[in-house]
């Protein structure tokens, strides 16, 4: 049994999601203004990844996203102006502390954040020696979307995982494209959620759009990782409301009222129609938070503008913990030209 979804949960949903809303679209400008040289909005998926992101336990469980989770990061408490410092391009997975946040470093090769997880989540079951702990495994949830579901890496997780019973949970964002394909041409049979059967992986199809909805969904999946009953797969069919990247152009492949039609209803005035409708919260309240998360925004614009270079030092120091001959070598050669430059 899973914990139902609550009045307070619908709230927190709300002001989570209005909050990664003014930050993603601030993140356009900003891109745009030159403060940052690049960033993949998340427009229309923040149900999807704030619901699943309130779903885990992150004192014990440990999230894997991808470059386009900004939304499940701010959800898990990670701090945005060292989440952004990697759009920046001064650090390459972002400045905060996995150890401590249990949100591992954004991950830009696609599928690459599966194979992280499953080898995360299988190491669970070893240092339990096969028996399930009191309080269960500690779960993984990883972030893919359905372009990312075509890379054989997905393949071997999914299957490493059903053979070991890895306490995983795959989070499918189905945003219905993969850059310039749609989801029809390049997910055979439509579905990712419909694959699980091959690995005898139980799976779930949820609507994205719906936070509660997905809250659910992945509280279910994690309880059933946790239980030890092996991975489960959740796929939120969702939609991408804008760009694959500040660097692509949408127009090429779909037309602007293909986008309004096929987005449906905006997820975030879904929730606050919801939240009105039951008095989980009054509009005053709501508009509180929206308030509060452009003041959010421009406050982590603020640190990002003050983000200074980091030692450059640092691409020969961070490689290995014990630096080859060949490492040092050439952190000389570069030390010696910067000093002369």
């Amino acid at each position: 049994m899973v914990d139902p979804v609550a009045p307070s949960d619908l709230v927190e949903l709300y002001r989570l999601m209005t909050a990664v809303r003014q930050l993603d679209l601030a993140a356009i400008s900003w891109q745009r203004q030159g403060l940052v040289p690049a960033y993949a909005p998340e427009l229309g998926q923040e149900a999807a990844q704030v619901g699943s992101a309130l779903a885990v336990d992150v004192c014990r469980d440990f999230v894997f996203p991808t470059y386009r989770e900004l939304g499940v990061a701010r959800a898990c408490g990670v701090d945005m102006v060292e989440y952004m410092s990697t759009h920046k391009a001064i650090w390459h997975g972002g400045l905060w502390n996995p150890a401590e946040t249990h949100v591992a470093p954004i991950q830009a090769v696609v599928a690459g954040s599966v194979l992280h997880a499953v080898g995360w989540a299988h190491g669970q079951t070893l240092d339990a020696h096969g028996e399930v702990p009191e309080a269960g495994y500690n779960v993984a949830i990883t972030y893919l979307g359905d372009g990312a579901s075509s890379q054989g890496d997905v393949h071997e997780a999914m299957n490493f995982a059903a053979i070991f019973k890895a306490p995983v949970v795959f989070f499918v964002q189905n945003n219905g494209w993969a850059i310039s394909v749609p989801t029809e041409k390049q997910v055979a049979g439509g579905s990712v959620a419909a694959r699980g059967a091959g690995y005898g992986i139980p799976a779930i199809q949820v609507d994205g759009n719906e936070a509660a909805a997905v809250l659910e969904a992945t509280r279910r999946a994690v309880a059933h990782a946790r239980a030890g009953h092996g991975p489960a797969i959740v796929e939120a069919m969702t939609y991408r409301r804008g760009p694959h990247a500040t660097s692509d152009d949408p127009g090429r492949y779909r037309t602007l009222d293909e986008e309004r039609a096929d987005g449906g209803t905006d997820p975030l005035v879904r929730l606050r129609e919801r939240i009105l409708a039951e008095a989980a919260a009054d509009a005053a309240a709501l508009d509180a938070a929206d308030a509060s998360g452009k003041a959010e925004a421009e406050a982590v614009r603020e640190g990002i503008m003050a983000l200074g270079s980091r030692p450059g030092a640092e691409m020969f120091d961070l490689v290995f913990q014990e630096p080859t001959d060949e490492l040092l070598r050439q952190k000389a050669n570069w030390q010696e030209e910067t000093d002369h430059a």
